[in-house]
């Protein structure tokens, strides 16, 4: 990592269509940042909450995750601590990460997640400020893009994932749409479970063709599914065809955001 590289704070947003990959993605990304000393918190917003899972938490680690409530940040100003948001709501993770639940659906007809996303932007805009990595895995969907404010709105950069289908690179064209009249400064796409050439082919071109840069493809790792599968805490070593294109992504990512946006 180079020296100004490390001197940046990343708060980064994962996103894309349903079942592409994107709480998988999340955690790789959030390990691989934490392998490299940074402070990394993982948000999950999602209201069927899972990210917990795949940072190495048994299932009653993940269930027992508090939600961050909104009024501990939201209308705060910035007043909060991040380190007191973290010690009394984020749970440490076996992959060396801290994990804070953001939204979570407990009941039938509770209502909308709307305060969620509130404390989602406040976290981004002025909570998590001195956090080295603030990695947030978004619900599927648009949705969060056009609330009011956006949910996303202070982030520095977008990861879109997308899986060889025509349909998420169309969520990608959206979502880079709706990226842009929020203000985010950096949309990459993120390509995964690409099984051979022609699909990494694919994912190249049609993002390509929708002005979108492509940050690196990740290819399908039968033993991550597999994992997966057999509820297992801890993740398989990462093939090296994986690593090689994880290495890849990070490396885009650090160089859109060391760019003259930087800082915002």
């Amino acid at each position: 990592m180079t020296a100004i590289a490390e001197q940046l704070r990343l708060k980064l947003g994962v996103v894309g269509k349903g079942g592409v990959g994107k709480t998988t993605v999340s955690s790789l990304l959030a390990r691989a940042y934490a392998e490299r000393g940074r402070h990394v918190v993982a948000i999950d917003t999602d209201s069927n909450p899972n990210l917990g899972l795949s940072l190495g938490l048994s299932l009653a680690e993940t269930e027992a995750v508090p939600v961050l409530p909104r009024a501990a940040v939201v209308g705060t100003g910035g007043t909060t601590a991040a380190a007191d948001l973290i010690a009394e709501y984020g749970r440490p993770t076996p992959a060396g990460t801290t994990l804070l639940s953001a939204i979570k659906v407990a009941a039938a007809g509770a209502g909308c997640t709307c305060g969620g996303h509130a404390t989602v932007r406040s976290l981004l805009a002025d909570a998590l400020v001195d956090v080295d990595v603030t990695l947030v895995d978004m619900e599927a969907g648009l949705e969060h893009l056009s609330r009011s404010g956006g949910t996303l709105a202070h982030a520095d950069v977008l990861l879109v994932v997308c899986d060889p289908t025509r349909k998420s690179v169309l969520t990608a064209a959206r979502t880079s749409a709706l990226a842009g009249e929020l203000g985010i400064p950096h949309v990459l796409g993120l390509g995964n479970k690409a099984r051979g050439p022609e699909d990494v082919e694919f994912l190249t071109a049609a993002l390509g063709a929708e002005g979108i840069t492509v940050a690196g493809v990740l290819p399908y790792d039968p033993e991550v599914a597999a994992a997966d599968r057999a509820g297992d805490v801890a993740p398989p070593p990462l093939a090296p065809a994986v690593h090689a294109a994880l290495e890849e992504v990070l490396a885009a990512v650090e160089m859109v955001h060391a760019g003259p946006a930087a800082g915002r």
